[in-house]
C-alpha cells in the first residue's frame, strides 16, 4: 500500500506549539520507518516550506535550512518517493474536475490528481475538503 500526506501534517509535525504536534510527529515517524511507500508530492513539499518558514504564520518559524533538512531526511528514505506531473497530468486533472475547480480547491485537486496519476489512494490530512474526491481514502490522523 502507498500513502501520501498533505502539507498540514508536515506543518503540525514541525510546529511544536500546536496541539496536533505530537500526533503528527508520531505519524511522520511511523511513515518514515516504512514499510509503506510514502509519496511526498512537490506541491506538498513546497507548501510546507512556504508555511513553516513564514514568520506571520508560525509563532516560531523554522529557518530555511531547518525546513529543507526535514524534507531531505524524508526524501532520503528508500521507501519515500517524490514525483511530479507526467505528460498525461493535464487531461487527468480536467477529468478529475479541473474545469469546475476554483479558489482553494485548485491546489487540493492538484494534489488529488497527482495521487490518482501515481496510484496513491490514501491521504493523511486534516483538510476535509479532500473528501470531495471519491477516488481518495482520506484519513484524519487526529480523530479518535
Amino acid at each position: 500500500m502507498s500513502v501520501s500526506v498533505d502539507a498540514n501534517i508536515l506543518v503540525y509535525a514541525s510546529n511544536d506549539v500546536d496541539p496536533a504536534h505530537e500526533a503528527a510527529e508520531s505519524l511522520m515517524a511511523r511513515l518514515a520507518e516504512g514499510p509503506e511507500i510514502v509519496y511526498l508530492f512537490w506541491p506538498t513539499v513546497l507548501a510546507y516550506l512556504r508555511i513553516v518558514t513564514h514568520p506571520s504564520i508560525l509563532p516560531h518559524p523554522l529557518t530555511p535550512d531547518e525546513a529543507t533538512a526535514n524534507i531531505h531526511r524524508l526524501t532520503e528514505r528508500p521507501h519515500v518517493r517524490s514525483v511530479g506531473e507526467s505528460s498525461g497530468f493535464w487531461r487527468l486533472y480536467l477529468d478529475s474536475g479541473g474545469q469546475k475547480s476554483r479558489g482553494d480547491a485548485v491546489p487540493d485537486l492538484h494534489l488529488a490528481t497527482l495521487m490518482r496519476e501515481n496510484g496513491v489512494r490514501t491521504l493523511y490530512t486534516r483538510d476535509k475538503g479532500f473528501r470531495r474526491f471519491d477516488f481518495l481514502d482520506v484519513r484524519d490522523p487526529f480523530r479518535a
